[in-house]
């Protein structure tokens, strides 16, 4: 199994970035996507997720609205669309995947590395 995270960067609040989740070595539609960010000195967070089964998504409070998850099947990759960031929007965003289940709970056993994203203001 491999996902790997890509798209993060510097950004001004306002501004927007697109982060992509690209997996392998599974099922891809029989598995839900999700995105995780951490803060300095934070718990880690679900963010947005994406159930490729059944097309559920699940976006937290403070990104709706902002932020859009969506995929690309014939890449096996998971993207999220960034817009109207905010300087509390900085931190490392992780993507996972799990089986069968959507949302953003228990059951993402698989991690990828990260792509860290800050926004100034």
């Amino acid at each position: 199994v491999r996902i790997v995270e890509s798209g993060g960067g510097v950004v001004q609040a306002g501004g927007s970035l697109r982060l992509s989740c690209a997996t392998s070595g599974f099922t891809f539609g029989d598995y839900t996507i999700g995105w995780f960010r951490q803060a300095p000195g934070k718990e880690r967070e679900a963010v947005s997720c994406l159930s490729n089964r059944d097309g559920i998504r699940y976006y937290a409070d403070s990104v709706k609205g902002r932020f859009t998850i969506s995929r690309e099947n014939a890449k096996n990759t998971v993207y999220l669309q960034m817009n109207s960031l905010k300087p509390e929007d900085t931190a490392v965003y992780f993507c996972a995947a799990k089986p069968r289940t959507h949302g953003a709970g228990p059951g993402y056993d698989w991690w990828g590395q990260g792509t860290p994203v800050t926004v100034s203001s």
